[in-house]
């Protein structure tokens, strides 16, 4: 016990504080964003970053993953806000909540198996675009000075690493945001910093229960709302996990982790926060900036509210170009930039996939859209690829005037029909075999081919016998099939 609490929080305490406190500067100008976006006062998304940090160090799944307010989050939240107001958002994240626990518990999180390797690899370029992309509106229409304090502030998160010895001692993020914070303070450099996104909370989170009527109509009206940002929560928490393992070489407990957002986002909503879920660029910073342990997740929401509440006054003077740069960096990083190298050597369909994937996420700005037409567009391919991998042997016998077919591969929705047409219903002849020994019928679908089959042999006045189906072949087509049945032609008409 005392070991394996030791390796979830205290194995690497140096690295997760100082990645925890990189996190936490670039986590206060996304919340007010956010805040922004979905319309409620900055000290909402706020007060949620701090809540849902904290809580998730110790409830949820995945070590070193941070989560917070999300800008996927906020664009659901807009019409709600704006329709029904705070206590209605405050509502709905509650029930958001409840409801990420039961998915949870019904073990939605193992669903990740069924998302393709290439439908991960669209989401994570998709993301680093859409972080790119929300860079821009700091870089258009500036003076030179932002370009200036943007290209120092890249140039020391790549170059300060490279320094002996300190080099690898500090996060080069935090480098970044210090230096050019004294640069801008020292020489008076007018440029937008944090205090112009919005003013921050001056005093500590309080318990709020929403002001809402607790009846039918209150829950019709947050119930969309809540669906929609459990699904888009669960989603990028779960891909956050599966990208935050391959950079760590470990392991999470998905379906912990849905319980630990839903945990999280209830507790939000009870101090007057938005709901979250895990963030994609916040946890690459944390992880590139050596934080590994619950620990780091929690000395993020930490500092972020000390830093909010105490030092507010140094917090406001942060260039927004540091925090542009810290951007551009996770953005870069976040690329997979070995996928365009893969493109010419890939199949087609996974690199269909891949594109489409991320095509629909940056033209819709819904992480859920572009996941879903990928795994969408991934089955379809499978299912084709598979159905392809069906065929049917004949051979005759003229002694016993029989005609033997014996089917090999899948039979599904995809294949029935060229299982259909493998077979010659014209041939004059007495008797017919059908052999499935080497085969599996999956669906309805494949029963009521096998069926049309039987029957039209049985028009041209064949004997027709079917061997070999496995147990579980032979389970479903026993409780659908109507060709062993009486009345068998009239069954499958009107099938």
């Amino acid at each position: 016990m005392l070991s394996r609490i030791r390796n979830s929080w205290f194995s690497n305490v140096r690295g997760d504080l100082l990645a925890g406190l990189v996190v936490a500067l670039a986590l206060i100008p996304e919340a007010i964003a956010f805040s922004i976006i979905a319309g409620v006062d900055p000290k909402v998304g706020l007060y949620a970053s701090f809540c849902i940090a904290v809580v998730i160090a110790f409830v949820g799944g995945r070590p070193g993953m941070i989560s917070a307010a999300t800008g996927a989050m906020a664009l659901l939240m807009v019409t709600l806000v704006k329709e029904h107001g705070l206590e209605y958002l405050l509502a709905a994240t509650l029930l958001t909540g409840v409801l990420q626990i039961i998915s949870g518990y019904i073990q939605l999180g193992s669903l990740m198996r069924f998302v393709s390797r290439s439908v991960v690899t669209g989401f994570v370029n998709a993301l680093a675009i859409l972080i790119f992309m929300a860079q821009l509106p700091e870089l258009t229409n500036v003076t030179w000075h932002v370009y200036a304090m943007t290209a120092a502030g890249l140039g020391i998160i790549y170059l300060f690493p490279l320094i002996p010895v300190i080099g690898k001692i500090l996060p080069s993020p935090l480098i970044c945001i210090v230096s050019l914070t004294a640069v801008a303070m020292v020489y008076n450099i007018d440029i937008r910093t944090v205090g112009d996104m919005g003013e921050l909370p001056d005093t500590l989170p309080i318990f709020l229960w929403p002001d809402v009527p607790l009846n039918l109509e209150t829950l019709m009206i947050i119930l969309p709302y809540s669906v929609g940002l459990t699904v888009v929560g669960l989603l990028e928490s779960m891909m956050t996990a599966t990208i935050v393992d391959d950079l760590t070489d470990t392991t999470s407990d998905r379906n912990r982790e849905c319980k630990g957002q839903g945990i999280a986002n209830i507790g939000s909503g009870l101090l007057g926060g938005m709901a979250g879920c895990a963030m994609i660029g916040q946890s690459i910073i944390n992880i590139k900036s050596g934080g590994r342990t619950r620990l780091s997740t929690l000395s993020a929401g930490i500092f972020l509210l000390i830093m909010v509440l105490v030092l507010d006054q140094w917090l406001v003077q942060i260039p927004m170009a540091a925090l542009v740069a810290v951007m551009i960096m996770v953005s870069i990083g976040t690329f997979s930039w070995g996928s365009i190298r893969n493109l010419r050597d890939h199949p087609l369909s996974t690199n269909i996939v891949m594109v489409v994937t991320v095509v629909v996420v940056v033209a819709t700005h819904n992480l859920a859209f572009g996941v879903l037409a990928g795994v969408l567009l991934a089955a379809l391919f499978f299912a084709n690829k598979v159905g392809q991998f069906m065929l049917v042997r004949s051979a005759y016998d003229d002694e016993t005037d029989t005609r033997r077919y014996t089917v090999i591969g899948q039979v599904f929705f995809s294949s029935s029909e060229k299982f259909i047409e493998s077979f010659d219903f014209k041939e004059a002849t007495d008797n017919v075999v059908i052999d499935l020994s080497r085969a599996h019928f999956w669906d309805i679908t494949a029963v009521a081919a096998l069926d049309k089959v039987v029957v039209k042999f049985r028009r041209e006045g064949a004997d027709v016998e079917v061997i070999g189906l496995n147990e579980a072949s032979a389970t479903i087509v026993d409780r659908f099939g109507v060709h062993d049945k009486p009345d068998a032609v009239e069954k499958l008409m009107a099938h």
